[in-house]
């Protein structure tokens, strides 16, 4: 069975809309199997950088541990719910290893480092901690290789993330490619990993599919497409894991024209 680990964190937010992230997680959450979900607290400061780039580390560095024990109490595989991207450290941590890729499913690719980052919100550097590099209380040691990273669906980019993935040859399937169920899971079966954890930030998707974003970017994903997708993945891969996150609906009214769209995203992850 899964299970789901809801996390409500906003500080590694840098959006004027941080705080809806926490309403988002909590209306998720309302439609999880309740025997099944463990809802985290978020930790109620704000939290500071602590001298590093990093924008309210110290919260972040909290919740990381928070997610890593949830997930550490079972084998059984979770999706964690967020609140922002950055919980997919605290998710990939806990189940690292050197058989394992991570598929990101998002318009940003994530993968600014402190010195690159034009906000310091550690939602736009989390990839990069995930594959090792970037400021040392956020980040994976040993990282995940570049070379099981595959971006998806991603088309916000900065040019230090241009950088990182041409240098390193990272895999990148086009939100176009994806009217090919079979083009997602050739790519990460091609990294040779047996495992993979799955993330998926709501701005993947076209902004006609779902509202509920603060970051909307055009010519995304159809949803239809990512279930399929996902679905062809897990026949070819065993799921270690996986994150649903950046959900900020306008108000609780908006957050259920929404619900329908992620409800289906979250059947195909567990």
């Amino acid at each position: 069975m899964t299970r789901f680990i809801v996390a409500p964190q906003w500080q590694g937010s840098s959006s004027s809309r941080a705080m809806q992230l926490v309403d988002g997680a909590e209306a998720i959450a309302g439609d999880l199997p309740r025997a099944s979900t463990t809802v985290l607290e978020a930790p109620a400061e704000a939290g500071d950088a602590q001298g590093t780039r990093v924008q309210r580390i110290s919260a972040l560095v909290r919740m990381r541990e928070r997610i890593e024990d949830a997930m550490r109490v079972s084998d059984e595989p979770a999706v964690v719910v967020g609140g922002d991207c950055g919980v997919a450290l605290g998710a990939v941590s806990a189940i690292a290893g050197d058989d394992l890729a991570v598929v990101w499913i998002d318009a940003h690719p994530d993968l600014n480092t402190p010195d690159s980052s034009p906000s310091g919100a550690f939602t736009g550097m989390v990839l990069r901690a995930i594959a090792g590099e970037g400021e040392q209380l956020l980040r994976l040691e040993p990282g995940i290789a570049p070379s099981r990273l595959v971006l998806v669906a991603t088309r916000a980019w900065d040019a230090e993330e241009e950088a990182f993935v041409a240098a390193h040859g990272v895999t990148v399937v086009r939100a176009d490619e994806l009217g090919s169920p079979d083009a997602l899971a050739e790519a990460v079966a091609a990294t040779g990993a047996t495992r993979v954890h799955v993330h998926v930030g709501l701005d993947a998707l076209d902004p006609a599919e779902i509202a509920g974003v603060a970051q909307a970017v055009p010519f995304g994903a159809r949803t239809a497409e990512v279930v399929a997708s996902i679905r062809r993945l897990r026949e070819r891969l065993s799921l270690a894991g996986a994150t649903l996150t950046e959900f900020s609906p306008s108000s609780p009214e908006a957050a259920v024209e929404d619900l329908g769209t992620i409800l289906r995203l979250i059947g195909a992850l567990a």
